[in-house]
């Protein structure tokens, strides 16, 4: 079925496609049709950053920025969805058109901008969650928020969801905020992890519930980089890592329409560059906190390569827009053998 679909909502504008597609998911759900677009996948159940996920294939940020069809996305049957990124005040993004397919490639390139209603808008769509997966809310800055005051958005944004986020995640890593990559590195990490790890521990103690920390990073990082961030997050004691965000290496698309294009690049592109870094990552961190792996996956064996990686668990976001839920399925099941074989050995 999602095959015909596709036909129909890649004859559309991308960014159109993107709305009618979360429009259609939504009243779906709402209406009790979910069952039609998917069958039903097997429990297999992950602990991660103390939260137990019914499967371990979530659902990437930047899909359903302001928590607008979760629940039917849920629906289809992901273990975990992540909803944002979200920042303290609405804002447009970037000019349009914003956002291109590379079908060649099985690729996307965004430049996107942190389009979103901001998180009041979104907490008054989360209140109405009847998904009963894990919900991550992902949160950022404002596009004219000071990097050195960049910690002051994401505070304000984790006061706000706290109360309805089953874990939280620091986007730092998305190259369509002028100056966001800078605070994955040095003294800028050391000031934003002080500043929400802070901010845990007093809404912890306020609402005697402990939301597990994530931060989100890029693909385009050496060996030493990976090294130093790696360090800084268990020296502050972060509950999680996501790895990766968008790649802005384009060369493997720079020969298609639209590859030179300024934003982001995901999808099978990315997948060897997010699974080197989530292989490093797991290198240096020895199991000290769990890795969620990203990029490129569009089939059980590009999931099961992410797990036999190092991550507890994976992500999916261009794969889905491309193969629809289908990929949900397979990618579950590969790494439920995964994981099966490795306990067996």
């Amino acid at each position: 079925m999602y095959s015909h679909l596709r036909k129909a909502l890649f004859a559309l504008d991308p960014e159109r496609a993107h709305h009618l597609s979360l429009d259609a998911i939504g009243a779906a759900e709402r209406l009790g049709l979910m069952s039609l677009f998917a069958k039903p996948i097997a429990d297999d159940p992950v602990e991660l950053m103390g939260l137990t996920l019914p499967n371990p294939v979530g659902l990437a940020a930047g899909l359903d920025k302001n928590a607008q069809a979760f629940n039917g996305l849920g629906a289809l049957g992901f273990g975990f969805v992540e909803v944002g990124t979200v920042t303290p005040r609405p804002q447009p993004g970037n000019p349009l058109p914003r956002l291109f397919r590379l079908e060649e490639a099985d690729a996307i390139i965004n430049r996107m901008g942190f389009n979103n209603e901001g998180v009041d808008y979104l907490v008054q769509r989360v209140k109405r969650r009847r998904f009963g997966g894990v919900l991550g809310i992902n949160v950022g800055k404002n596009f004219d928020t000071p990097v050195e005051r960049a910690a002051d958005d994401y505070c304000l944004c984790m006061d706000k969801v706290y109360p309805y986020a089953d874990y939280i995640t620091a986007n730092v890593s998305s190259p369509n905020t002028k100056g966001l990559r800078d605070l994955q590195f040095g003294e800028s990490l050391n000031r934003l992890l002080g500043a929400i790890k802070e901010k845990q521990a007093q809404l912890a103690q306020q609402s005697d519930r402990y939301v597990p920390l994530a931060v989100k990073i890029a693909p385009d990082v050496d060996d030493d980089a990976i090294a130093q961030i790696a360090e800084t997050l268990c020296e502050f004691e972060i509950d999680g890592v996501i790895a990766t965000n968008t790649t802005i290496d384009k060369s493997a698309v720079a020969h298609l329409p639209h590859g030179n294009e300024e934003g982001g690049l995901s999808g099978k592109p990315l997948q060897q560059k997010s699974t080197r870094v989530i292989a490093q990552l797991a290198e240096e961190l020895k199991g000290r906190l769990p890795i969620i792996g990203v990029g490129g996956i569009f089939d059980g064996e590009s999931a099961a390569e992410k797990i036999r990686a190092g991550a507890t668990a994976v992500q999916i976001y261009t794969g889905f827009i491309y193969r629809g839920p289908e990929v949900i399925r397979e990618a579950a099941e590969a790494i439920a053998l995964v994981r099966r074989s490795g306990a067996a050995s």
